[in-house]
């Protein structure tokens, strides 16, 4: 299987029951970690949404979500969240969350559209947090502050865990390198976005690409954002559009880039009008979540999703994320990872 990177001579360096342990132990610890750093509270999150609310995330809008009827509801469609970006934002506003202050909660999701590969899986598990800000706040010295915490949490994390586990090894740099995509795109001609993002965090260790979903100068974004919660579109200081970004490491057990998270500036009311118009989406207007933001009920905020198996399989340096979660996976992708010494559960 083409898509399976099989690293030459990998062996895991923790066995099933340590692995098990050690997933307990960075989970732990990262969130109470990412709470402080943060000043994030813990909410209960739905595994579900009722269909048309435009509660669900759309991703790159061409993902189908995994739909059923509710029997007890006249058959009304329910849909299994893609992730709570907009549920999160909806949450703030009946919780009353003010400024400076956050939730954070464990996401369950299934993407039955997802291409499966070492770090992709139909079953995605995040910690998805959102934070209530102020309308000064919605400036990328603001974005960069709250990636930085973000990035502290893991570094501590990783550093936490090499003293557990003496045969870990840290390889995160102390700081992350911050970029736009529109500069990236000029440092590399030539390149695709993925190769881009390969040479950038190869040359720095960790990078947090700004401004992902915005048309380039050559008109292609760098990556597909839906227009309804990131704001990609607001001119920042730096003189380019974007209050957005992945952050990204390099992973030398797969000799790749590796994205941790996907966080922004979330849509104001007038970033939102325009995204839907440059998507040709105007119609989004008239759901729910869409007329609580237009009408003003909705407060400011920041937000993204750490994915919770994928920093684990980083941290424990694996080679494939289903060794650190349980998920189905194909019969020659499962006979592959044996003969490849990686062990999924």
């Amino acid at each position: 299987m083409s898509k399976l990177i099989k690293p030459e001579g990998y062996a895991p360096l923790l066995d099933l029951q340590q692995t098990e342990r050690a997933i307990k132990k960075i989970k732990d610890f990262f969130l109470t970690s990412l709470s402080t750093e943060l000043r994030l509270r813990r909410v209960t999150a739905p595994l579900f949404v009722l269909k048309g609310l435009g509660l669900n995330d759309n991703l790159n809008g061409v993902e189908r979500p995994v739909t059923f009827p509710i029997k007890d509801m006249n058959d009304a469609q329910a849909e299994i969240v893609h992730s709570l970006a907009k549920w999160k934002r909806n949450t703030l506003a009946e919780y009353h969350i003010e400024p400076g202050h956050g939730i954070v909660t464990d996401m369950n999701a299934v993407r039955a559209d997802e291409e499966l590969d070492n770090l992709h899986s139909i079953y995605v598990d995040q910690w998805d947090w959102e934070r209530t800000i102020r309308r000064e706040d919605r400036t990328l010295d603001f974005l960069k502050k709250m990636v930085g915490k973000i990035y502290n949490a893991i570094t501590r994390t990783e550093y936490y865990m090499c003293e557990m586990y003496p045969q870990l090894q840290p390889f995160l740099p102390e700081e992350v390198h911050f970029v736009h995509a529109e500069e990236l795109r000029k440092m590399y001609p030539g390149m695709t976005a993925k190769q881009r993002e390969d040479a950038i965090s190869m040359a720095y260790g960790a990078v947090f690409i700004i401004g992902i979903g915005a048309p380039l100068g050559d008109g292609q974004p760098h990556d597909g954002r839906s227009p309804d919660y990131d704001d990609w579109s607001t001119p920042n200081e730096d003189g380019y559009n974007g209050l957005n970004g992945d952050l990204i490491v390099w992973y030398p057990v797969l000799n790749r880039s590796v994205e941790l998270s996907s966080m922004g500036i979330r849509v104001d009311a007038e970033a939102l009008c325009r995204q839907l118009e440059m998507q040709h989406m105007e119609e989004r207007k008239q759901l729910y979540f869409h007329r609580r933001l237009l009408e003003g009920t909705l407060p400011l905020s920041i937000g993204g999703g750490i994915g919770q198996s994928r920093l684990c399989m980083v941290l424990l340096h694996k080679a494939h994320v289903g060794e650190t979660q349980a998920s189905i996976w194909p019969d020659e992708m499962r006979a592959e990872c044996r003969r490849a010494g990686i062990v999924l559960i």
